[in-house]
């Protein structure tokens, strides 16, 4: 989807991308509510208005501080799932790969399920609808899996997407960078957990 630049994802300008990553570290530190769209733009070195001709808002820059990362999962999701490779495979690879690239946008993701509450009603229902979008794509592997029999159809899909999200939605109460498994490791466990619940 072009962002209001009409650049695609990935071609975002130079003042675009310091925004976002003074919004990013600022939300992270001193929450979205406590921090003041002056702190945002002396902190990416730009004025105001460069701000809100890129943005609109701060609210705009919230939004987009969630639906960056939610982008590349739903890219990477759908490389998984068109995968040449056994359904198993590839809902493995897709469900370690969502835990780590939400570590690996860790305040980005922090940030979202602390504040989604602040985005306005037409924001919230955008962002809902593009987490339903990547939830059916991941919940249509494991039905293919139950529908050929390489997974037990005895727990509903729905009930295993919950599953599994609700572990990867947790993680920001928990996880720390300095902690004793790396994110591939947390992944790896995640995903094996996943597929044992599966297994026939």
């Amino acid at each position: 989807m072009p962002n209001r630049t009409g650049k695609a994802p990935g071609g975002r300008g130079a003042v675009e991308t310091r925004l976002l990553s003074a919004a990013t570290r600022l939300f992270a530190e001193h929450g979205f509510e406590r921090t003041s769209v002056q702190e945002i733009v002396d902190a990416a070195g730009v004025t105001k208005g460069a701000l809100y001709h890129y943005f609109g808002s701060k609210d705009d820059l919230l939004h987009e501080v969630y639906a960056r990362v939610l982008r590349i999962q739903q890219e990477r999701l759908d490389a998984f799932a068109d995968a040449d490779a056994p359904v198993a495979r590839r809902l493995r690879d897709a469900a370690a790969d969502v835990v780590v690239t939400t570590i690996d946008h860790f305040d980005d993701t922090t940030i979202f399920f602390r504040s989604l509450h602040q985005l306005g009603e037409e924001q919230r229902r955008e962002v809902r609808a593009a987490r339903r979008r990547y939830h059916e794509r991941f919940r249509a592997l494991i039905e293919e899996g139950q529908a050929t029999g390489e997974f037990s159809d005895a727990v509903p899909a729905d009930l295993v997407v919950d599953y599994h999200f609700g572990s990867v939605h947790h993680l920001g109460s928990w996880y720390r960078p300095d902690g004793r498994l790396t994110p591939r490791e947390i992944a790896d466990h995640l995903a094996d957990l996943l597929l044992r619940a599966l297994r026939p």
